[in-house]
């Protein structure tokens, strides 16, 4: 009886492994807002550009900065229907303004993948 007792304890031991999957956790990642995406894109295009920024103002959406003589200015602004409106200014030498709005303009809507 000994032995019957040894050998169902062994098999019950070792026959019957259930496997362990823990839990599968989803963490959401919070992405941020379009308006946040926009902001942080026109930083960055203004750092493309070689702006040095000289003021900024999250709550109005005002960046504006200055290169090579050329004032810049972004203004963000969100929109009743979620999207965010960007306008690009400018002031100052007319001769540089022209290439460094396009190049504004490119490096931003890179940085938004577009």
């Amino acid at each position: 009886m000994k032995i019957l007792m040894i050998a169902v304890t062994a098999i019950l031991l070792t026959g019957c492994q259930a496997a362990y999957y823990p839990p599968a956790y989803t963490v959401a990642q919070a992405s941020p807002s379009k308006f946040d995406r926009s902001w942080s894109a026109v930083n960055g295009a203004f750092a493309d550009q070689g702006v040095k920024i000289t003021y900024q103002d999250y709550n109005t959406g005002v960046i504006q900065g200055t290169a090579n003589g050329v004032n810049v200015s972004a203004s963000l602004s969100r929109q009743a229907n979620g999207s965010v409106r960007v306008q690009f200014n400018k002031t100052g030498n007319s001769q540089q303004a022209p290439m460094m709005m396009q190049g504004i303009t490119n490096s931003y809507n890179r940085r938004m993948g577009r």
